[in-house]
């Protein structure tokens, strides 16, 4: 588990982060603070492991909250989300070891594809008493696909390997068309239930497309499609 503080003084914001991120295997949002002062008093109360902080905030602002907690040496990282790009304040992020600037307004891929490399940068870190210059190469100048693919192995607890590909397959021999999970479910003759848990890893891990699609009734409903990269 990657426990998450999200910093943010606009609340639609703020919940909308928590949104995106909990959607995503491990991270959890174990508090939301609305300025630097509720961050300072949150990290005292909770172990947290990221902040996704937002710069521009009053009492306290990003930058200040940020170096005082580097005075601290609080063992956190930081993902910094300001509406503003100037070079300078880019280089102070990066010189006080932000591992990811986000600049408003981002699409959520984005904020996904920041988690997922902090992730893998986390895991392996623990994971390897000793890393090869490569791994080293692909962690800090160059792309760290090989490692998504080997997280992407790793499944959650409960959701096993054959059945995933079993979806997968489904998916992928009808990716020109939208799928929903009743429609998955009684080709592959498994529960709705257990569909939406596979459907929902997918899409965490970036496999496939979701889009929701509004009935007669006013209800809403999901539908589905893999992503085929290779025609992107």
């Amino acid at each position: 588990m990657i426990n998450v503080l999200v910093v943010e003084d606009d609340p639609m914001l703020a919940e909308l982060n928590r949104r995106f991120i909990e959607k995503i295997d491990p991270f959890v949002v174990v508090a939301v603070a609305g300025n630097g002062e509720e961050a300072i008093k949150a990290l005292k109360n909770k172990k947290i492991d990221l902040i996704i902080l937002d710069i521009y905030m009053p009492k306290m602002d990003g930058m200040e909250l940020f170096k005082r907690v580097r005075k601290q040496n609080k063992e956190v990282d930081f993902i910094l989300v300001t509406a503003a790009n100037d070079t300078d304040k880019i280089d102070e992020a990066l010189k006080l070891g932000a591992v990811d600037y986000l600049v408003k307004p981002f699409e959520f891929e984005r904020l996904k594809k920041s988690l997922i490399n902090y992730k893998i940068r986390k895991n392996l870190l623990i994971k390897k008493p000793f890393v090869s210059q490569e791994e080293i190469d692909k962690l800090f100048i160059g792309d760290i696909e090989g490692f998504a693919q080997n997280e992407e192995r790793e499944l959650k607890k409960g959701l096993h390997k054959f059945t995933l590909d079993r979806v997968i397959r489904f998916l992928k021999e009808n990716k020109e068309i939208l799928l929903s999970s009743e429609v998955i479910s009684e080709n592959l003759q498994m529960s709705k239930v257990t569909i939406r848990r596979y459907l929902d890893y997918l899409e965490a891990i970036g496999k496939i497309q979701k889009k929701m699609e509004y009935g007669s009734r006013g209800r809403p409903s999901y539908l589905y499609r893999y992503i085929d990269k290779n025609n992107k």
